[in-house]
């Protein structure tokens, strides 16, 4: 019966700050890794399920004529 007693004890435990900073930071780090993957595989589908459809995402776009200005006083 005393092994059962060792595994229901009631404990107190101190979280040290430091500690519990440490840990969001590497919470946070995480939650940033996770999201950036997201967004890259997200990226990428979107392209090979355009490929594969034959969607084009500049098609109704306009595009202007480039402007070159030269300062050269000759």
């Amino acid at each position: 019966m005393g092994f059962f007693e060792i595994l229901i004890a009631p404990t107190a435990a101190y979280i040290d700050p430091a500690a519990t900073s440490a840990v969001i930071s590497v919470v946070g780090g995480v939650v940033i890794a996770v999201s950036a993957t997201a967004v890259i595989l997200w990226r990428k589908a979107k392209k090979k399920v355009a490929n594969a459809l034959h969607i084009d995402e500049n098609a109704n776009k306009e595009v202007e004529e480039e402007i070159v200005i030269n300062d050269n006083k000759n």
